[in-house]
């Protein structure tokens, strides 16, 4: 009875890694859903890439490339503005380091939040007389 349930038990993992092995058919399919959305993405980056190269000069793109190794999520958006500001046709010519310089400090002057730290003196002081 032992090798009976014992041999049931393989049959049913084996029917099970079986069935696994099926999806992973399936998975292939979803590899490829994958693999079209990889495709697309690269695609996408080409694009980007190559509207940014029509609208920077050398050194608009080198800063550009320095503010996403910087501060990678500002240096997206900046780049969607400027992807979105040449389809619209709001850009006349290449963009200059300065230009940029100028237009970051714009978007800066737009996102900066105002954090303001306020310490009580008052309390920190009763803290530190409480320890004594």
């Amino acid at each position: 009875m032992g090798d009976d349930e014992l041999s049931a038990i393989r049959a049913k993992r084996m029917a099970e890694l079986q069935a696994m092995q099926g999806g992973g058919g399936g998975g292939a399919g979803g590899g490829d859903r994958q693999k079209q959305m990889e495709e697309r993405q690269a695609q996408m980056n080409e694009m980007k890439n190559s509207i940014l190269s029509q609208i920077l000069d050398q050194e608009a793109r080198a800063r550009l490339n320095t503010l996403m190794i910087a501060k990678p999520e500002k240096g997206r958006q900046v780049e969607a503005m400027l992807c979105q500001m040449a389809q619209t046709g709001q850009l006349g010519s290449k963009l200059g380091e300065q230009d940029l310089k100028e237009l970051l400090e714009r978007f800066n002057a737009g996102s900066a939040s105002n954090t303001k730290v306020k310490f009580d003196r008052r309390r920190a002081a009763l803290d530190s007389d409480d320890e004594d």
